[in-house]
């Protein structure tokens, strides 16, 4: 087994996150066979951060090259309103606005939609945990302490930067990062009221 690095996201780094977001895009398994446009994951999930916050953005490397990373975005709201203008008009350009019955789409149609139509988390989540991340590691990096390695190191740097709280969705399907992000010790939110059919679960921390 390889000894295995976390460091600074790189520029030449950006065709690893779209291969890995799209390696990870089921629920932690590969999506792959899910997608026709292997792109779109990381389209949404992994590029953008890379390109527009590359100061919180780190990357985990071993003898077989880049196998992981965290993502995310000091003020959620702030990089919303950059995604606008800088990330997606030219993906919109890209990609057509899917019509129709939405039961009958493909996933790349489901994404593409989501480029046209961004749903941001509430303010009731980013006013008091305003930053939020993503976070994905291949097969072979997990199971030894990478992922807690690398939320610890991008909560500093967030720390650092003055944030006052992070939260980050998870599908509610995705089983193996909740039992990850509770071991942690993050905290599942609560909203007031039941909220049936969430597309996420968010766990959030406050920091300070």
């Amino acid at each position: 087994m390889s000894e295995a690095r976390i460091r600074n996201v790189r520029p030449g780094d950006l065709d690893a996150l779209y291969r890995i977001a799209l390696a990870t895009g089921d629920s932690g398994a590969d999506a792959a066979h899910l997608y026709r446009d292997p792109m779109l994951v990381g389209h949404l999930y992994a590029a953008p951060y890379a390109v527009l916050e590359p100061e919180f953005a780190l990357v985990v490397d071993d003898a077989s090259g880049v196998g992981g990373y965290i993502v995310g975005a000091l003020d959620t709201p702030a990089f919303e309103a950059r995604l606008e203008t800088e990330w997606f008009p030219a993906l919109r350009r890209q990609y057509a606005d899917p019509a129709g019955d939405p039961k009958g789409w493909s996933l790349d149609q489901v994404r593409a939609y989501q480029i046209h139509h961004p749903r941001p988390p509430p303010a009731r989540i980013t006013d008091p945990y305003p930053s939020h991340l993503h976070i994905n590691l291949l097969p072979h990096l997990q199971g030894r302490g990478l992922g807690q390695a690398l939320i610890d190191a991008w909560i500093d740097r967030i720390a650092a930067a003055g944030s006052r709280g992070l939260h980050l969705g998870v599908s509610p399907v995705n089983h193996r990062a909740i039992r990850f992000y509770r071991t942690y010790g993050l905290e599942e939110f609560r909203f007031p009221r039941p909220k049936p059919g969430l597309d996420a679960l968010y766990f959030v921390r406050k920091l300070g």
